[in-house]
């Protein structure tokens, strides 16, 4: 039964952090973040990390993503494509540089410097997607520009970290060209699902004479996109994501989108958020409190002005361009799964994997606060 006392602790703590932080005129989800911290081991060491833990957490950010998908403008996705791109491409160019000069000063061999720069590279919106929600920008040009940024961000990392387990990682033998060709048949394959399938499933499913037959349909398709997406060596997340653009195109978005977020809110997400603040263990750091404090500034840095950059090519104003470059900054889930794998590889070393898990939950901790900062004065 300890996992019943753990969702007492989440779910009360995260929705007492959520409006404090409100109340001090912060983003909801930076408190659920901060609890996270204080009841994982690196404070309170009331939670652990677990199955459980990591099962509704994992549930918590599909659910997340499929409502962003939702919700979002496809129309306004479309246009801003362009615009996507070139800040996907900012946004990994600058902070590969950084990640491998920082990791080159500190005495790094090549071998690990390369890797430390795809982990730079990595994107993770789930926090700014919530951030952005929280503030009514999910539909604005900035927050579609930056949810497919770090749709093409992570296709874009995955192959680059495919490239460096082929050449230089130990005993990994990839073909660069099956995956590319996973990455266009998911796409291909995701295009014809949510043009042709997705409406016919809802409307077959959806007149079933039992209880909530609408969110159960809706439910079991960002599911079923999720899986293919991790079959096929994608995030689960872009399946999600989809598959509520899918939805978003049929006549049930309002009903999946009214019964979700209940669903989402009241118990998986709060999971997800605290999850994040428990990979935080200060064991082991207390020789690398420079190199610590070093890739976690060049993180933000180069992740912020990669973004801003990319916005500015692609015509946003300076201030708009450094909303974008902030919404990219969070690494979240994403450079996490990179560095355990990397650490697998032999890409990482172990002293360094502790001081790397604190870089990515800083840069997630910093993300709701610097949106909500340019947002404000981008928008007088």
């Amino acid at each position: 039964m300890e996992f019943i006392l753990y969702l007492i602790l989440i779910l009360f703590f995260t929705k007492v952090a959520g409006d404090l932080s409100v109340r001090i005129g912060q983003p909801a989800v930076l408190g659920k973040l901060v609890v996270g911290i204080l009841l994982g081991p690196a404070v309170l060491g009331w939670v652990e990390q677990g199955s459980f833990i990591d099962e509704f957490s994992e549930v918590g950010v599909l659910l997340l993503m499929f409502i962003a998908g939702l919700e979002t403008d496809l129309e306004q996705l479309r246009k801003n494509w362009k615009s996507a791109f070139a800040v996907a491409i900012g946004g990994i160019i600058l902070p590969f540089i950084g990640g491998y000069s920082i990791a080159s000063a500190f005495g790094l061999s090549q071998t690990y410097a390369l890797f430390l720069g795809v982990i730079f590279c990595a994107t993770s919106v789930s926090i700014s997607v919530q951030v952005l929600k929280e503030m009514n920008k999910l539909n604005s040009r900035e927050g579609t520009t930056i949810l497919g940024a770090a749709v093409i961000d992570d296709v874009l990392v995955v192959i680059l970290l495919a490239v460096m387990m082929s050449v230089i990682g130990t005993g990994n033998d990839i073909s660069i060209g099956m995956l590319v060709g996973k990455k266009l048949l998911f796409f291909i394959a995701i295009f014809l699902a949510g043009w042709y399938a997705v409406p016919r499933v809802m409307k077959w499913l959806a007149p079933l004479r039992v209880t909530e037959a609408v969110i159960t349909a809706a439910l079991v398709i960002c599911f079923a996109f999720a899986y293919f997406a991790e079959f096929l060596q994608m995030a689960g997340i872009i399946g999600a994501f989809a598959a509520g653009i899918a939805i978003s195109q049929t006549n049930y978005k309002h009903t999946v989108e009214e019964k979700i977020e209940p669903i989402a809110y009241s118990i998986f997400v709060p999971v997800f958020f605290v999850s994040i603040g428990l990979n935080v263990s200060f064991e082991g750091i207390g020789d690398q409190w420079g190199f610590l404090t070093s890739i976690t500034i060049i993180a933000c840095l180069t992740k912020l002005f990669g973004g801003w950059i990319g916005a500015r090519v692609s015509g946003f104003n300076s201030k708009s361009s450094l909303v974008i470059g902030a919404g990219m900054v969070s690494r979240g889930e994403v450079a996490l799964i990179i560095a355990a794998t990397g650490l697998q590889a032999g890409l990482l070393l172990p002293e360094y994997f502790t001081s790397v898990v604190i870089m990515v939950i800083v840069t997630t901790l910093v993300t709701p606060p610097l949106l909500k900062i340019f947002f404000r004065e981008s928008n007088p």
